[in-house]
């Protein structure tokens, strides 16, 4: 069970992360028709001004990662916050098109999702890592669901500046947040190294790149599906456009609940590769209900909600594993290159859902989709059970220096990081059971001057 400290840090950097998400995501269902107001807008320039965003995230999420293993997390993510404010309060202003695209450029630069996923990772125990992730997850789901159903509403009543503005006002928001996050400091065995070399360590972990192809897949498959079912509800299931959130808003309701049981499994019986590869499954299913059953809308809705399920099930997993499986000297370079991946993939979906809009041929739109997937489960098939580490929460010892107490926990083998909150008075301290052997159990106790049960 969580620990009041990992509930707050987690309510807080979920909200982070929703509240960045409903920003960006307000504008998308509005701005193809509002940004023909705009002095020289093209087709072409609004498509542009839509995109850049995800462009410039997907440029800036590694360099952002490598700075937040080297210095403190939390100031780089209000920079972050500043830019996406900044961003968006030059869209408001700005009367033509060219604006609009150079304030969403600057609003992507705050590229931090990698470093808000580190920093939670930093202050959550591996046995409730999952939890949070879901958590995390699940503020993302929603966040894009409130903002499909409020953007054309809030645009009528603001206009499509004043939908810029809350933008803003969004970013500053998630600044106060993140003051309810426990300030931290990270110790662990660290190798030097220069940003390239770390960057090619984290490359060449085969379990990683298999992580980042899977966040490729999974957001490429969400953001098509997004572009490419709309006009199936409208046509097969009888709904206009305005009424879709009442479709995607109970789906990912029912697919929240669902889901859930699965996460648990993964984390209590040690089952994560077992549940990862199922929801591919589960998302392959759901593509191929679509292909033989979209006439039907009962058989549309099942199809979308068994891939909502997976999708949730899916946005815990992935960040967890990856937690996991990067090296703790570099988790948030691993992070920032799972973050790169997952804004390509959104960017490529998109532009894939409008060619398969041009097939007017609905069941192979949905089997290029479910193609995808297919080759996605196989690359997964070779993902090995990630390694658990296990989690002990410590009061501080009364010591003038607390950095020298971790420096001596570290030199015992089996333990790979301590994570200090001074103003809390705790510590984490994640431990490799396997590798933790008597002698080492020995110094533990000698140095905490007590036993302690792991």
């Amino acid at each position: 069970m969580m620990n009041a400290l990992e509930r707050r840090s987690t309510f807080a950097l979920s909200s982070i992360f929703a509240l960045r998400m409903l920003g960006l995501f307000m504008i998308i269902p509005v701005f193809s028709v509002a940004g023909q107001s705009y002095l020289y807008a093209t087709p072409a320039l609004i498509g542009l001004a839509v995109g850049i965003y995800g462009l410039s995230q997907a440029i800036l999420q590694i360099p952002f990662s490598l700075w937040a293993d080297r210095f403190s997390r939390k100031p780089l993510i209000v920079i972050g916050l500043l830019l996406f404010a900044v961003g968006g309060a030059v869209a408001a202003l700005s009367e033509s098109i060219y604006g609009v695209i150079l304030g969403r450029a600057i609003a992507g630069a705050g590229a931090v999702s990698a470093v808000v996923m580190a920093l939670l990772a930093d202050v959550t125990r591996e046995e409730q890592r999952t939890k949070a992730m879901a958590m995390m997850g699940m503020s993302i789901g929603l966040s894009f669901v409130v903002a499909f159903s409020m953007g054309p509403w809030l645009t009528g009543l603001v206009g499509i500046s004043g939908l810029f503005w809350i933008t803003t006002v969004m970013g500053l928001c998630a600044m106060l947040m993140l003051l309810m996050v426990p300030k931290t400091t990270r110790h662990h065995q660290n190798f030097a190294q220069g940003y390239l070399r770390q960057l090619r360590q984290v490359l060449k972990i085969a379990d990683l790149n298999r992580l980042h192809i899977s966040v490729f897949a999974l957001h490429l498959l969400l953001t098509a599906m997004f572009v490419y079912a709309p006009s199936q509800l409208i046509s097969y299931a009888g709904l206009p456009l305005a009424k879709h959130g009442l479709v995607y808003l109970p789906l990912l309701f029912i697919s929240l609940f669902v889901a859930f049981p699965g996460i648990i499994l993964a984390e209590k019986y040690k089952k994560m590769r077992s549940i990862f590869l199922t929801a591919i499954a589960g998302i392959i299913i759901g593509l191929l209900l679509l292909i033989f059953g979209f006439e039907s809308k009962y058989i549309l809705f099942a199809g979308l909600g068994l891939f909502f399920i997976a999708f949730n099930v899916m946005e815990a997993l992935l960040p967890s594993w990856l937690s996991r499986a990067a090296p703790i000297q570099s988790k948030a370079t691993a992070m920032g290159v799972n973050a790169s991946a997952q804004f390509l993939g959104a960017f490529f979906g998109g532009t894939l859902g409008g060619q398969l809009l041009m097939l007017h041929n609905t069941a192979l739109g949905w089997s290029v989709l479910a193609v995808i997937a297919i080759l996605w489960l196989l690359i997964s098939a070779g993902l090995a059970q990630p390694r658990y580490l296990t989690s002990v929460v410590l009061r501080l010892p009364a010591l003038e220096k607390n950095d020298d107490w971790a420096f001596q926990l570290l030199a015992i083998r089996g333990i790979e990081e301590v994570v200090v909150m001074p103003e809390q008075q705790v510590a984490y301290i994640k431990v490799d059971k396997q590798q933790l052997d008597a002698a080492a159990r020995h110094h533990l106790t000698s140095l905490l001057g007590k036993e302690v049960v792991i």
